[in-house]
């Protein structure tokens, strides 16, 4: 008698979200982190106290100048605009179109990653409300110029009138922290032999957000480090061959690939 062995249930056969409520669930989400942004402003001294402490426990752990990053950008008027365009257009645009990516081809990774994101983006509010952070861009102490301000384009206007978002919330880079999450979200993902190659994208955000002046290496580390921990207490799905993007083959029974008459009863071969 022939034995089959029983299919193994595919971790992406889960339900696609419902779309309307995922839509309103990452608006909301925005939403309520762009708020919260909203109430740590108001601590200017605080926040500049802050900048010269991380500035000089940069120095204090010999970690490299900002300005060996940014200096390649002075010198070609060009290649600040890109790094300041990059700044301010990639960012948002590049994670909604990989959550939607997820969502249409792998819903599993798509709930996962969307989970990772907001505990990422939680921890970030949090460390905004109780860290408030100048950028270097504003601390004379680094020397460093504002590309923005000067060869443009800047999503910000003077702190004083700037009513839409927080420039003292340096700490953590959510630049860097969701570059690297929509770089290990397809790593995961696929299976394309150059999947690593998307790890360029978290390294030239690492280098514009630095190079422009907007945050400290220790901001792209802060989010790092809390990337890992949201990484270590929201598991991926189980990798399979259709989690992955491959397409799924039936398994073939062991017993079907063996000739029918090494299964006859000894003696009935004539």
């Amino acid at each position: 008698m022939n034995r089959t062995e029983p299919e193994e249930a595919e971790p992406d056969a889960t339900a696609r979200p419902p779309l309307v409520r995922e839509f309103l669930l990452v608006a909301g989400l925005f939403l309520v982190y762009k708020l919260g942004r909203q109430l740590a402003t108001g601590h200017t001294g605080e926040a500049f106290r802050d900048a010269r402490r991380v500035w000089d426990l940069e120095r204090a752990v010999r970690l490299p100048g900002e300005g060996l990053v940014q200096a390649p950008l002075l010198h070609r008027e060009t290649l600040a605009h890109l790094a300041n365009t990059y700044y301010a257009t990639v960012h948002f645009p590049a994670t909604v179109a990989f959550l939607v990516w997820l969502y249409l081809r792998r819903p599993a990774h798509y709930v996962w990653a969307r989970r990772v994101l907001a505990a990422l983006t939680t921890a970030a509010l949090v460390l905004h409300l109780t860290f408030p952070l100048a950028p270097p861009r504003m601390l004379a102490a680094t020397g460093l110029v504002d590309t923005a301000r000067v060869y443009g384009p800047s999503v910000y206007g003077p702190p004083s009138s700037d009513h839409l978002s927080n420039q003292y919330a340096a700490m953590p880079s959510l630049h860097f922290g969701w570059a690297l999450m929509v770089a290990i979200g397809l790593i995961a993902a696929t299976r394309s032999r150059w999947r690593l190659l998307w790890l360029l994208h978290p390294l030239l955000t690492l280098l514009v957000i630095v190079g422009t002046a907007n945050h400290y290496w220790l901001d792209a580390i802060a989010a790092g480090a809390l990337l890992c921990l949201a990484l270590a207490v929201i598991h991926p799905p189980h990798r399979t061959a259709t989690t992955a993007g491959r397409v799924h083959k039936d398994l073939v029974p062991t017993d079907d690939l063996v000739p029918a008459q090494a299964l006859a009863p000894a003696g009935a071969v004539r």
